[in-house]
């Protein structure tokens, strides 16, 4: 008998840790911005999640050109 792996559960796990750790570095750099006074009084959260998402897509665009 043969066993396969099940490549769907793979990626998944895949999608929801890079998700996860998206959460989390963008949760990290806010609390550490506005530890050390460097956001401007206006932005919030999702500012951060913006620029964090601009950065993350970024390095996959360049992965893709690398390929």
């Amino acid at each position: 008998m043969k066993f396969e792996q099940n490549k769907s559960v793979e990626k998944w796990g895949e999608k929801v840790g890079y998700l996860f750790s998206y959460f989390l570095f963008t949760t990290f750099l806010y609390f550490i911005l506005s530890f050390l006074d460097k956001l401007p009084p206006t932005w919030s959260y999702y500012h951060i999640m913006a620029i964090t998402f601009c950065i993350a897509l970024g390095a996959i665009i360049v992965r893709r050109l690398l390929r």
